[in-house]
């Protein structure tokens, strides 16, 4: 049977980011296919600047996932990017990039851990397209295309992308960023919960193994 494993995520969310190596673990399984769905935990009137609040209030949480997750944090981001007050966090553009990944050869997972790192260790803005332009060439995808791409999934296209996230996140009772939804042909949407395999991906990929074996 087809086997959907469901990723709510969104790219400025720090448990995401924990949870990146549990989704990069089992990315290869055999009879597994991911789907992306972001949420834009950070876009349209979400949207946030950087402020000293901000700063202060997420770094406890920052912490404790570097902490629970072994994810590597670097200073560039903490006193970087999070003293950058004219910086401006909104998850549409890298959401944006992601789906145009995807669509071009299927690297939006690829595309999205390298964001994540270029936001929580090298403390780079990006929100900008120019920086998700360099990002997305650095994974081998060719400028023209993903420019193309890009603005094929800007407005509506992005806009309907969100939405049904959210309406997904909503339908299987998530209650936050990461949300894991099992999805097997013919059976009901069973939510996992990787909260509780972070800093143990080998773990998590037996347990989803062990899922597919069944």
């Amino acid at each position: 049977m087809a086997t959907t494993l469901h990723y709510i995520f969104d790219p400025f969310c720090g448990w995401c980011y924990a949870a990146a190596p549990l989704v990069e673990a089992v990315e290869k399984l055999p009879d597994l296919a991911i789907e992306l769905h972001a949420a834009g935990m950070l876009s349209g009137y979400r949207r946030r600047p950087i402020t000293p609040q901000w700063r202060q209030y997420v770094l406890p949480h920052d912490r404790r996932i570097a902490q629970m997750s072994g994810q590597p944090f670097g200073e560039a981001y903490f006193n970087g990017l999070l003293r950058d007050t004219t910086a401006v966090l909104d998850s549409t553009p890298p959401t944006i990039a992601i789906l145009a990944a995807q669509q071009l050869s299927g690297q939006g997972l690829k595309l999205l851990r390298r964001i994540q790192h270029a936001h929580y260790v090298e403390g780079l803005r990006v929100a900008d397209q120019s920086v998700l332009q360099a990002l997305a060439e650095e994974i081998g995808l060719e400028r023209a295309a993903f420019a193309a791409a890009y603005a094929q999934s800007t407005g509506q296209a992005a806009d309907e992308h969100l939405a049904a996230s959210r309406s997904l996140l909503a339908r299987v009772g998530g209650d936050g960023l990461p949300t894991f939804v099992w999805d097997r042909s013919g059976e009901d949407l069973v939510l996992l919960d990787g909260s509780a395999f972070l800093g143990q991906p080998r773990a998590w990929a037996a347990q989803l193994s062990e899922l597919l074996a069944r």
